[in-house]
């Protein structure tokens, strides 16, 4: 056996029929794929860590993850060997090694991109169904740019991030004054609470044979379970004449998941790209 070496595996996949990226006891998930066909391919089962965690029905383009091996396998034969070994619906488009031992798909992360795709017209074509969020109704475009901009810069993004009631029990029992009015926390908000930065929101407007496909593109630091879900849906009501794009700024700062809108569906959702900073990368030249 070789020297244990970090590896960086970036990664496409249709979660249709995945309960999402991490292992769940008894569920299909992405996670728990790459484990098997690690174990498959190399006699070892890592854990590979995502740079996040995908919801049940959501899409990666460019999910990363991380983990170690001690196989001494060319990184282009591993990912040769596990695309021969995964389910179609999922592919390793690079696999490389690291040379910082630190190295971490989630903690090096600098900044992420996602896509929310909302299909235009009376029917939804059956080959993009399980890709797009299909809206027939009127849509107020300006509206919904105006809204996306809104959300850029630094912001307490409370307003639209899912609560977990196990998670805000267990902080609440937690506090050394417990206080049984505070508000339940964030899903995912994680030590730097629910404050997040945005670098750019925007909509873009395609016009196919099909019918009009609109896409909203964020990227930002980091973000919050639902969050982007949560943005869009706020976006819809917003370009549907539901709520005014000026009030986008008083839903953040009521930091209430009731003041945001509903949260859009999982299959429009797409996890485009993860970035990290050259001296945590530190990839291997082989």
């Amino acid at each position: 056996m070789g020297e244990i070496r970090t590896w960086k595996l970036t990664v496409a996949y249709d979660g249709t029929e995945f309960s999402g990226w991490q292992i769940q006891p008894g569920e299909r998930t992405i996670q728990g794929e790459l484990q098997a066909a690690l174990g498959r391919v190399t006699g070892e089962r890592p854990l590979p860590q995502g740079s996040g965690r995908t919801d049940a029905g959501v899409h990666a383009l460019g999910q990363v993850a991380s983990f170690e091996l001690q196989a001494p396998i060319p990184p282009e034969n591993l990912r040769r060997a596990l695309n021969r070994t995964l389910p179609a619906s999922i592919r390793v488009l690079e696999s490389r090694t690291v040379r910082s031992t630190t190295f971490h798909a989630r903690h090096s992360a600098v900044a992420k991109t996602y896509e929310y795709r909302v299909f235009r017209a009376p029917v939804c074509p059956p080959f993009l169904a399980r890709y797009v969020h299909a809206c027939a109704w009127p849509m107020d475009f300006q509206a919904l740019q105006q809204s996306a901009r809104l959300f850029e810069g630094e912001h307490d993004f409370l307003s639209f991030a899912a609560t977990d009631p196990d998670l805000a029990s267990r902080d609440l029992a937690a506090r050394k004054t417990p206080d049984p009015n505070a508000p339940a926390l964030p899903y995912s908000a994680g030590k730097h609470g629910s404050v997040r930065t945005i670098y750019a929101s925007s909509w873009t407007e395609e016009k196919t044979e099909a019918g009009d496909l609109l896409v909203y593109r964020v990227r930002g630091n980091g973000f919050l379970h639902h969050m982007v879900r949560n943005l869009v849906g706020t976006m819809l009501d917003a370009g549907r004449g539901r709520l005014r794009a000026g009030d986008i700024p008083a839903i953040l700062g009521a930091r209430a998941r009731a003041a945001a809108g509903p949260t859009a569906p999982a299959q429009g959702l797409f996890l485009h790209s993860v970035e990290y900073a050259g001296a945590d990368l530190n990839l291997q030249s082989e």
